[in-house]
């Protein structure tokens, strides 16, 4: 936003744009929205509208290194990790998870199916906090 529009936006902006028109590969139909933030020149707000293809472009090169990095990983993953993901699939977790196209992305270039978690943002987290529950059974077994 800074570089194409001159406009600051915060966090949380962006990541309403992600997730209501981001989108990592061209649409068949291209939608817009309104997007308000400061002007980097003036320092007064201002809005502009921004398009689907506007954010694809700006998205483009992280979503490909990302897929280039599950295709790096899959590269050096033992054969029997590498049966079981390819019979129950790749899932995407995370914000940008939720990004339009993304699933496909993955599966066009890696030849597996790609599906996003029920609750991207939170599922590390939550199994973060599982795994911890566990440690912590586990530790009071041992006593």
């Amino acid at each position: 936003m800074r570089r194409n529009h001159s406009l600051f936006i915060g966090e949380g902006i962006a990541e309403g744009i992600k997730i209501k028109i981001g989108t990592v590969c061209r649409r068949p139909d291209t939608v817009s929205m309104q997007v308000t933030g400061r002007n980097v020149i003036t320092g007064l707000p201002r809005t502009i509208s921004i398009s689907s293809d506007e954010v694809r472009n700006a998205c483009a090169e992280s979503a490909s290194e990302i897929v280039e990095m599950v295709h790096s990983v899959l590269e050096k993953t033992p054969p029997e990790l590498a049966a079981d993901i390819v019979e129950r699939g790749i899932i995407l977790t995370g914000g940008g998870a939720r990004m339009d196209g993304f699933e496909e992305m993955i599966e066009e270039r890696t030849g597996i199916n790609a599906m996003t978690a029920e609750n991207p943002e939170c599922c590390v987290a939550e199994g973060t906090g599982l795994y911890v529950e566990k440690i912590e059974q586990l530790s009071r077994m041992e006593r």
